[in-house]
C-alpha cells in the first residue's frame, strides 16, 4: 500500500506553492487562509522538512519543495483526468438491459429513438432473454422481469401491470364466420403461449373460457408458440385467434393490425418490474435508463394505450 500524507495537506501545498500565496490557495480550494496554513504545517510536521520560508507579506518555497512541486502537480493533473473519464464513462458508453423477448420488440423498441435522442452517447445492448439473466455473471446493469415482485436484495419498480385479451386479424371478424360473442370462437382455430419457462400461473385459455362461462372450446388443438411476440405476428397473419398480453399489442391495435373481438380481458397475477442492484443506481446510465423507461410507461397509462 502507499504511504501517503492526507489528500488535503497535499492538495493545500500544491496549491500555496503554485500560487505562492495561501491566500489565493485557500480562494481556489473554498477553504481559509489559517485552514490553508494548518494543512501545511500538518503536511511538514508528516515529512519532518519545512516546505515554504515564511517571511512577513510573502512565502517562498524551499529547495526541496521546489524539486517535487512539478511531480504534485503532475499527480493532481493525472487524477483529474482519471476522475473525468470515470465520469463520462458513467454518462456515455454501453448500457446492457435485460429483457423478455416480447417486451423488447413489441414495447421497448418503438420508443428507443426516444431514448438515443435525449442520451446520444449511452449505446444499448438489448439481452433478450427467456430467463433471468444474472447480473454479475452476466455483465447486466438492468433487467425488466416479468413477475409478482419478489426479488430479495434488489430494487424493484413497477412498470406496469398486465391483463390478456383475445385478438385476431380484422379479416377473422366479418369472414366465413363471424366473431361476435365469445362462443364464436369454437368455430376458430386457438393460438397458444407456451409459457413453461415462467414459473407463473399464465393467463391461458383455459382459465379465460372458464372465466366468462364458455365450456365448449376445442383447448387440445392449435398452434403453440414459445414466444408471445410470435403468437402475436400469427394472429396479425390471420392464422387464428391469440390470448395475449395489453402491452405486447398496443401498437398493433393503434394500427389496426389487430382487433379485440370481444373486450374481456383477464388480468393477471404479476407484473413487468424494472430490476437491478441497488448499488447499481448510483450509475448515472442505469440511473437515467431507469427514469426514462419508467416516465414511458407512465405516459402509457396516461394515454390509454393498455386499454
Amino acid at each position: 500500500m502507499r504511504k501517503l500524507p492526507p489528500l488535503n495537506s497535499i492538495r493545500a501545498f500544491e496549491a500555496a506553492a503554485r500560487w505562492l500565496s495561501f491566500s489565493k490557495a485557500a480562494e481556489e480550494l473554498h477553504v481559509t487562509p489559517a485552514a490553508i496554513s494548518q494543512q501545511i504545517k500538518q503536511l511538514e510536521d508528516y515529512l519532518g522538512a519545512t516546505l515554504f520560508h515564511r517571511m512577513t507579506r510573502a512565502i517562498k518555497l524551499t529547495d526541496e519543495a521546489r524539486a517535487v512541486l512539478p511531480l504534485m502537480t503532475e499527480g493532481f493533473d493525472k487524477l483529474a483526468e482519471a476522475i473525468q473519464r470515470l465520469s463520462r464513462e458513467e454518462t456515455s458508453g454501453r448500457l446492457t438491459v435485460s429483457t423478455t423477448p416480447t417486451f423488447a420488440a413489441k414495447w421497448l423498441l418503438q420508443r428507443l429513438p426516444d431514448f438515443s435522442d435525449k442520451y446520444p452517447d449511452i449505446d444499448l445492448l438489448l439481452d433478450a432473454a427467456m430467463v433471468p439473466r444474472d447480473f454479475e455473471r452476466d455483465d447486466i446493469d438492468v433487467s425488466v422481469r416479468l413477475s409478482p415482485g419478489e426479488h430479495p436484495g434488489l430494487h424493484v419498480a413497477r412498470i406496469f401491470d398486465e391483463e390478456f385479451s383475445p385478438v385476431c386479424s380484422p379479416s377473422l371478424l366479418n369472414g366465413k364466420k363471424p366473431l361476435n360473442k365469445p362462443e364464436d370462437l369454437k368455430h376458430h382455430r386457438l393460438l397458444h403461449v407456451d409459457w413453461d419457462y415462467l414459473s407463473l400461473s399464465m393467463p391461458d385459455w383455459r382459465m379465460w373460457s372458464k372465466a366468462v362461462g364458455i365450456e365448449e372450446l376445442d383447448l387440445k388443438h392449435g398452434s403453440h408458440f414459445t414466444i408471445e411476440s410470435m403468437c402475436i405476428e400469427a394472429a396479425i397473419n390471420g392464422s387464428g385467434v391469440a390470448l395475449v398480453s395489453h402491452h405486447a399489442i398496443a401498437e398493433d391495435l393503434k394500427a389496426g393490425r389487430l382487433v379485440k373481438p370481444f373486450d374481456l380481458a383477464l388480468p393477471a397475477d404479476f407484473s413487468y418490474w424494472l430490476v437491478c442492484p441497488p448499488e447499481y443506481l448510483r450509475r448515472t446510465k442505469v440511473k437515467v435508463f431507469c427514469d426514462w423507461l419508467l416516465q414511458q410507461a407512465a405516459m402509457d397509462s396516461d394515454t390509454g394505450s393498455n386499454s
